[in-house]
């Protein structure tokens, strides 16, 4: 199988000087399901940003993050956007139309897509997510679990090759929960969830990543992984 993600020694700070990612290397295979674990802080989210160039803000000569064989540059991002659909963990960071219909949409139609095209994506992607029906409510009426659940019909309906998602099941109860587990188990793209929820990791990822102030402690099949206690300890 081919690489669908390749990170090569990938470094990042923010402007204050606070390293958040130091010297990071890992690939994902083309349809492979991977947690990525730590403590706050530990440069998960900062992670995630790098995979469709929404950081750094200016790209550097040589890039460290390829996607789908394909070198993150200012010629390749629009093309890499396309293949990378990124979740938020704040779905109000990503939700701004005033229906359900034209968020979902906005991404097709920024690609280019004809208007047909435009409503079958929209139609594939609410039906993936269990919001048929939905169209003409307005996302910011909606409870969380609704809420991210329109983010990731957002993201489905530009049909990325890879899924990065950031904390997608944090402020869901049980049932909502449980929904997005099984959408995301039906999805074939290759996934990299960034989380807290190690009970979500167990059922979707066979590979987890645990990364901790900027740097990559372990790798390696998640049951193995996680049922170091010691390990999971001490690094929060």
């Amino acid at each position: 199988m081919k690489p669908a993600i390749e990170i090569r020694g990938l470094q990042f700070s923010y402007p204050d000087g606070k390293a958040a990612l130091r010297g990071v290397s890992f690939s994902i295979t083309e349809g492979e399901c991977v947690g990525l674990v730590g403590p706050n802080g530990s440069g998960k989210s900062t992670l995630l940003l790098h995979l469709n160039g929404i950081l750094p803000e200016e790209y550097p000569k040589i890039s460290n993050v390829i996607i789908c064989g394909k070198q993150l540059s200012r010629e390749s991002a629009t093309d890499i956007r396309r293949d990378v659909g990124l979740l938020f963990q704040d779905p109000d960071d990503q939700l701004f139309c005033p229906t359900v219909f034209e968020d979902v949409a906005f991404g097709p139609q920024q690609f280019g897509s004809s208007e047909e095209e435009v409503k079958n994506a929209v139609a594939k992607a609410l039906e993936q997510t269990g919001l048929l029906g939905s169209e003409f409510r307005s996302p910011h009426h909606l409870s969380s679990g609704e809420k991210r659940r329109v983010c990731l019909a957002g993201v489905l309906a530009c049909d990325p090759k890879v899924l990065a998602l950031d904390e997608p099941t944090s402020n869901l109860d049980p049932r909502g929960k449980r929904s997005l587990i099984k959408t995301l188990q039906s999805i074939s793209a290759t996934k990299i969830i960034a989380t807290h929820d190690l009970e979500m990791v167990v059922e979707l990822c066979s590979r987890t990543i645990l990364l901790d102030q900027g740097a990559i402690i372990a790798d390696g099949p998640t049951q193995q992984l996680l049922g170091d206690e010691e390990l999971m300890l001490a690094h929060g």
